[in-house]
């Protein structure tokens, strides 16, 4: 009986939708932005598997729709059979080269070849993932065809097949949005609260009653969040400051207020604010408003980089506005991380302008991946034209941000799409792992803007629209970390750069979405023009530093 229904399975499938769903599967093995796990790999080859099936069915029903002439008879069969045993010996050939293909990628990023590409484990799982997705999709037949035939009689035949299939949409929208989608949402909003919440032995309390967390503070230790005690603990201290040069140092001051600080936006930014006040941030020489990731991560270098170019003159801000990763925090709340960028900077901006200019800090906005996007959302230009800040540095910015769109897509002629050139760089500079900041024969401006990205990283780099046409990075001169080998593939691309954002965090340091510490050296050097420094002394910064970008979040 099992065998029977097998054979009844496989006489159900469309060769047509094989043949392209072999193809499909087969180019989702080359190349894209960053090395993949074989596990990713497998599911990555499962959805292009069913895509191409998906194409070549719909293809196949328009052809008879249209009512074009079809091959009969035994040529039929042997057409069939030359084209399966292609798409077999292409999907092997490919399944072989697969690991020079991931090395091709995996030197540029000096990272050690892999041992093997896992051919039978990776074509496992597509095929598993293709199975499911085929019976989803003839669930969803079925139910379309089911309302069909009731509606049949009553209505005629083409609308019955369209009350069929918009019932089927429907039916299966309201699944996924309503019980899956909430049953998915609670799970992460669980386990990433309680992560949250987690205290970590090694993080210790404050004392220093200028610390946030401390008992003098405004904020309670424990209203942190996870992120925040890890983002006020790790501030370098005095001693480690002062080893780097004779100037004299003051100890950093961070403030941040947790999620749990407050229960609306108005109040986590109210008690950030006063932080700052009370700790004395306004008296430093470097303010800077930093919007944290969807965690309310924030990269280490980043900050840290700032402060040793400054002795320690410096004081940052932020408010958390979600513990869900970016992605996530991205889908379930899309505003919610804006609304809180622009109402801590309109509350820390208004206070800041009212100073004497002789005596309030340089002010700057700095965000990384999702912070980028929501720090570039919190300041309008028209707000801020008579009294600008001084700069903003934003790291790997998400491809959805539009200011950076419009930047890139208005940069001058023959710069590449990866690494722009806007005007003359008074006002905006792009740099990535080789630098290039300072090669502009114009000055820069009194209003400092960077946009530090590597052209592997594929949440700057992702274009939906790459299902039918070629990315503009991927024409003429490729980025330094972009693999030779990457080629631009309909439908496929797109998902190979859709995978690449959930593996773009696993990369080394200085590529994909890991932003090395040094890079952020180069970029605060360009954006706040701190002295004192000579190109010895910042070499050793960046020895001596330059590892934060891998500590774990």
């Amino acid at each position: 009986m099992l065998q029977a229904c097998a054979e009844r399975l496989l006489r159900s499938l469309s060769p047509i939708g094989l043949i392209l769903g072999t193809l499909f599967f087969a180019v989702s093995l080359t190349p894209s932005l960053v090395p993949r796990p074989f596990v990713m790999q497998g599911l990555l080859s499962g959805v292009a598997l069913a895509a191409g099936y998906g194409i070549g069915v719909f293809g196949r029903w328009l052809w008879h729709y249209l009512e074009l002439p079809v091959v009969h008879g035994r040529s039929r069969w042997v057409l069939k059979g030359l084209l399966g045993l292609f798409c077999l010996g292409v999907a092997v050939a490919f399944l072989l080269q697969a690991s020079a293909w991931q090395d091709s990628v995996r030197t540029l990023m000096q990272m050690p070849p892999v041992e093997s590409s896992r051919p039978l484990s990776v074509g496992l799982i597509a095929s598993a993932v293709f199975a499911v997705l085929l019976a989803l999709a003839r669930l969803f037949g079925l139910c379309a065809r089911l309302v069909s035939r009731w509606m049949n009689r009553l209505v005629p035949r083409r609308i019955s097949a369209m009350a069929g299939l918009l019932t089927a949409l429907l039916l299966f929208w309201s699944v996924i949005d309503g019980v899956f989608a909430r049953f998915v949402m609670n799970a992460f909003d669980t386990s990433f609260a309680q992560l949250d919440a987690l205290i970590e032995d090694e993080v210790e309390p404050p004392q220093d009653a200028l610390v946030t967390g401390s008992p003098a503070s405004l904020i309670a230790w424990k209203d942190l969040g996870r992120q925040g005690r890890r983002f006020v603990a790790r501030a370098p201290s005095a001693d480690e400051l002062a080893r780097f040069g004779d100037a004299p140092v003051q100890q950093p001051l961070r403030v941040y207020a947790g999620l749990n600080s407050a229960d609306s936006i108005a109040g986590r930014v109210e008690l950030a604010f006063q932080e700052l006040l009370r700790s004395g941030g306004f008296e430093r020489a470097v303010l800077v408003i930093v919007t944290p990731t969807g965690t309310g991560w924030i990269d280490p270098g980043a900050i840290t980089s700032l402060e040793y170019l400054h002795r320690g003159d410096v004081a940052s801000v932020a408010v958390q506005y979600s513990y869900l990763p970016s992605w996530l925090s991205l889908l379930a709340q899309p505003d919610y991380g804006a609304d809180t960028a622009r109402a801590l900077f309109q509350r820390v901006y208004g206070h800041w302008q009212g100073l004497p200019a002789a005596q309030r800090p340089r002010l700057y906005l700095h965000g990384l991946s999702l912070g980028a996007l929501n720090s570039q959302r919190s300041a309008e230009a028209w707000e801020i034209v008579g009294n600008p800040l001084h700069g903003a540095l934003w790291s790997g910015p998400p491809f959805r941000s539009t200011n950076w769109q419009w930047l890139t897509a208005n940069r001058n002629p023959g710069s590449p799409a990866w690494l722009p050139r806007f005007r003359d760089g008074a006002l905006v500079r792009f740099a990535n792992q080789d630098g290039t900041l300072e090669d502009f024969d114009a000055p820069w401006g009194p209003l400092r803007i960077v946009y530090l990205q590597y052209a592997s990283d594929p949440v700057s780099f992702f274009d939906p629209l790459a299902f039918l046409r070629e990315p503009e990075w991927l024409s003429g001169p490729r980025g330094p970390d972009v693999s030779p080998a990457l080629r631009w593939f309909p439908v496929v691309t797109m998902l190979q750069l859709a995978v690449d954002i959930a593996a773009g965090d696993k990369a080394p340091a200085g590529y994909g979405h890991v932003y090395a510490t040094e890079h952020y050296i180069d970029a605060w050097l360009a954006v706040s023009a701190p002295t004192g420094w000579s190109a010895a002394e910042i070499d050793r910064l960046k020895a001596t530093i330059g590892n934060l970008g891998r500590l774990p979040q």
